[in-house]
């Protein structure tokens, strides 16, 4: 199976090209207010110290109505993320997870879903049980026991380069992350002057900053699900997503890192945008994502990983 998705992988890398050109600036729209969200029970049957986790099971998908969408998969041809399966699938230490990014992240419901999923299946006993709402921190107090710790670090306007500092990167390096996903690309696609060469540089900075001072840390990239942008008070699709994406993804590839290409997974150029619209999944501001986005989003993710992990125990 490993070997399909990774077929599949250098299948998209062949397909996927875009052109143009266009310096790098971010929208600073605050995300929806989102209402306290409660964390899941977690039940005694994951207390399993000492115990291998092997093959998982998962049920999430795209929903139907959505259309040109692609297999809902990590792109991994390296195996990158293999040590953290390892981790997971072994646990004798808390595994910790760091998710930056921009006001996707900042909004906490994506990444909880996540966060929640993975303490379910892995072990929630290295956290306190919280709960997180847009007010609050993303980060997760550590009990020192085995299990997931999942830490969410996101700021409004944020690209890649509101991280490439000495005093983010430290407070990163900190939580000692085993896995760093980074959901950037939103921001950047707001960019009239946005330049393919000036992004790269700006995700090798930051990734080379976090690769010195968090050396055993796997990655794993994420691309922007989509947005619009307003114009004469009319909104229209952004048309640069798609190159921004295009950069991630063949930036995370060309360096040997995972990545999971919400964009072109949820309908691409064509689809996306129209797709989570139709859906009910975006706000009015169309750049930002309702309660039941994020919470697709997020279970989307864990499904992609679910799958990844599965792969990794079986062979």
């Amino acid at each position: 199976m490993t070997g399909k998705i990774n077929r599949l992988c250098r299948g998209w890398i062949a397909i996927l090209a875009f052109g143009g050109a266009t310096a790098v600036v971010g929208q600073d729209v605050l995300p929806e207010r989102l209402q306290e969200v409660t964390p899941a029970v977690c039940p005694d049957s994951v207390s399993l110290r000492g115990q291998l986790r092997e093959r998982l099971s998962y049920a999430f998908s795209l929903p139907a109505a959505f259309k040109q969408v692609l297999p809902n998969v990590i792109c991994d041809s390296s195996c990158s993320l293999f040590p953290f399966w390892e981790k997971l699938r072994v646990m004798r230490r808390p595994v910790r997870i760091v998710h930056i990014g921009d006001s996707h992240v900042r909004g906490h419901v994506f990444p909880w879903v996540l966060r929640k999923h993975m303490e379910r299946d892995f072990g929630c006993d290295a956290v306190y049980p919280d709960s997180v709402s847009y007010h609050t921190s993303g980060l997760a107090r550590e009990t020192g026991k085995p299990g997931v710790v999942y830490h969410a670090i996101g700021i409004n306007g944020a690209t890649a380069t509101r991280f490439s500092n000495a005093m983010q990167v430290s407070e990163i390096a900190g939580l000692q992350p085993d896995l760093l996903i980074l959901s950037f690309g939103t921001n950047e696609s707001h960019g009239s002057g946005y330049r393919t060469g000036e992004h790269r540089r700006q995700m090798d900075e930051l990734v080379g900053m976090l690769h010195r001072a968090c050396p055993d840390a796997c990655f794993l990239f994420t691309t922007p699900p989509g947005s619009y942008v307003r114009y004469r008070r009319k909104r229209s699709i952004n048309s640069r997503t798609p190159l921004v994406a295009q950069t991630i993804f063949d930036y995370a590839v060309e360096h040997g890192y995972a990545v999971w290409d919400l964009f072109r997974i949820a309908g691409g150029r064509e689809r996306a945008c129209l797709n989570w619209v139709n859906g009910g999944y975006m706000t009015r501001d169309r750049i930002h994502y309702t309660r039941m986005g994020y919470m697709l989003q997020g279970n989307l993710l864990y499904d992609a990983m679910v799958k990844a992990y599965n792969d990794y125990v079986t062979d």
